[in-house]
């Protein structure tokens, strides 16, 4: 039997019992991960620092990095850290398909494109945004898991498993339900369900139900929450992505559009959609009262749910050189306030903010690795980036309480490279990504602010920063140096992704009692240097 990959092929004729069976496995397709080191090192923070965005010149039209004569960017990314893929023996090419995020954890699942049926489900604990950790991990050694919700004490992981090499499955398209307690997994009691179609796609739940859908000759299944026993299942011919609004069930259905489902799952009105859906992962979003859809090529289409008008179409703007045009398609959209995110797979992440009912392109996020998904929660961004595994995405908006307090100022609007002349007193708001900073005056920054590469405050020069303030990327390090009388008082979230130098009669001074830094490098402190105040240190490096 040639294996269904939910990513890539979708639709192949085979010939599967459509029984639906509810049994508790003997686990032997099931390991869980023991080894603290393993899960440790999953962490990596090769890339971590600040992002560039690829923008469009709008006299142009083409596409380019930041350069040194532009304005400094509205959006102050960070890469926090990436979680690699897990890996085991049958299982070394997974790549990460679908995030869910809950208070503070990350339920991630993993998927293989080729033959092989192998997947995972991994926990992130993000409640420590410095320090993401992997608390839990389970190997999935003959089934693709390609999305994962957690709801109530439990994981629902949904995907395909190869039937044939199964002593149990009736059916390819599957769900797991999966106790969880305080981020570990009990691997003894999960119980499964299998539903026709021949690979699950993804999963949603109510307040008593669990809604599975299964691509094309599938259905949509619904479970009773408690026991998994079916309550109803209903045939479709290519569902792709369920998504749940108060009393409202929204399906794509590869071959229709969106069909509208009222809470006791009776058809209720469709959306009719003209585009090609392809054979790959496509997701719904609701948005106020617009749902999100991921068109493939076409980008994504915004539509009114009641009355189903397209209000407009978010096309693929960028075309990466020595990507295939297969896989510049948007799988997947989210929504975070006025911002738009596009996972359009070979063509990256693109950043788009939603004003006076239109979207208007920001760029695309400088990351590696082909995006399959997207979620967004608060000032976080995690992107299930193929085999480049789950990136964490830090948006560094400024707070309310923060942009209250400097009311008064004006938001800086000027170059990427800022620099402040001797007698100058300069003071802004707002959050920009600077190329660099050169201070010899006095300067306050108050929100999120970015710097891609050196900052000095030169003799008698004084800094000072209110909200979050970050510094160049682990893999392109640069040094923040305080000169001789020169002053940098930080109150708030400071990130250094090279050396902290304090050099003679230099002051480096914190403000009340929650700052945090976080120095990558080391802290180069001379004899006659003064640090002063209270602050979390991240790395320990001012011992």
């Amino acid at each position: 039997m040639r294996k269904i990959t939910f990513l890539f092929i979708l639709g192949l004729s085979i010939s599967c019992n459509d029984e639906t069976t509810v049994f508790n496995d003997s686990q032997e397709d099931v390991k869980q991960e023991t080894s603290q080191n393993v899960l440790d090192n999953s962490v990596v923070y090769d890339n971590s620092g600040v992002l560039g965005i690829t923008e469009q010149d709008k006299l142009t039209g083409k596409w380019s990095k930041s350069n040194e004569n532009e304005l400094a960017g509205d959006y102050p990314l960070t890469l926090v850290a990436q979680v690699n893929p897990p890996s085991f023996s049958g299982g070394e090419n997974l790549t990460a398909s679908h995030v869910f995020v809950e208070d503070d954890l990350a339920y991630v699942s993993y998927n293989t494109v080729n033959d092989v049926y192998a997947g995972g489900v991994d926990i992130i604990n993000i409640g420590d945004p410095n320090n993401p950790l992997v608390i839990g991990r389970l190997y999935f050694l003959n089934a693709d898991i390609n999305s994962v919700k957690y709801d109530a004490g439990f994981v629902y992981a949904v995907g395909g498993v190869n039937a044939e090499l199964s002593v149990r499955a009736t059916s390819n398209s599957f769900i797991a339900k999966i106790p969880v307690s305080g981020g570990k997994f009990n691997v003894d009691a999960i119980t499964y369900g299998f539903q026709q179609g021949f690979v699950g796609t993804d999963v949603e739940t109510t307040s008593n139900a669990i809604l599975v859908t299964s691509g094309q000759d599938g259905s949509l299944t619904i479970y009773n929450k408690n026991n998994l026993e079916i309550l109803e299942e209903i045939p479709f011919s290519d569902l792709r992505s369920v998504a749940v609004n108060e009393d409202n069930i929204a399906l794509l259905d590869g071959s229709k559009g969106i069909r509208k489902l009222d809470q006791n799952y009776k058809e209720v009105g469709e959306i009719g959609i003209d585009s090609d859906f392809g054979i790959a992962k496509r997701t719904i979003a609701f948005s106020g009262a617009n749902i999100f859809v991921s068109e493939g090529p076409k980008g994504a289409g915004v539509y009114n749910y009641a009355t189903g008008t397209l209000l407009e179409h978010v096309p693929i703007l960028i075309n990466p050189a020595g990507v295939e045009t297969g896989d510049i398609v948007t799988n997947a959209v989210a929504t975070n306030k006025n911002v738009l995110l596009m996972a359009n797979g070979g063509a990256g992440l693109c950043l788009s903010e939603e004003q006076d009912n239109a979207t208007d392109l920001v760029g695309i996020i400088e990351l590696e690795g082909s995006i399959n998904y997207v979620a967004s929660k608060d000032d976080y961004i995690f992107a299930a980036s193929g085999k480049r595994g789950l990136q964490i995405i830090k948006l560094n908006r400024p707070s309310q309480s923060l942009a209250n307090r400097c009311a008064l100022l004006e938001e800086y609007k000027g170059s990427a490279n800022l620099n402040v002349n001797t007698g100058q007193e300069l003071a802004f708001k707002g959050s920009k990504n600077f190329n660099t900073l050169n201070i010899n005056g006095s300067l306050l920054l108050c929100g999120s602010w970015t710097v891609t590469n050196e900052v000095s405050l030169n003799s008698d020069a004084l800094f000072e920063m209110n909200g979050t303030f970050v510094v160049a990327k682990n893999n392109k390090r640069k040094n923040v140096t305080i000169n001789q009388g020169a002053t940098f008082r930080v109150e708030g979230n400071l990130t250094i992704y090279g050396d902290l130098v304090l050099n003679d009669g230099a002051t480096m001074e914190f403000i009340g009692e929650d700052s945090v830094v976080s120095i990558f490098g080391t802290v180069k402190k001379s004899a006659s240097a003064t640090v002063k105040g209270n602050f979390k240190d991240i790395q320990n490096k001012f011992q």
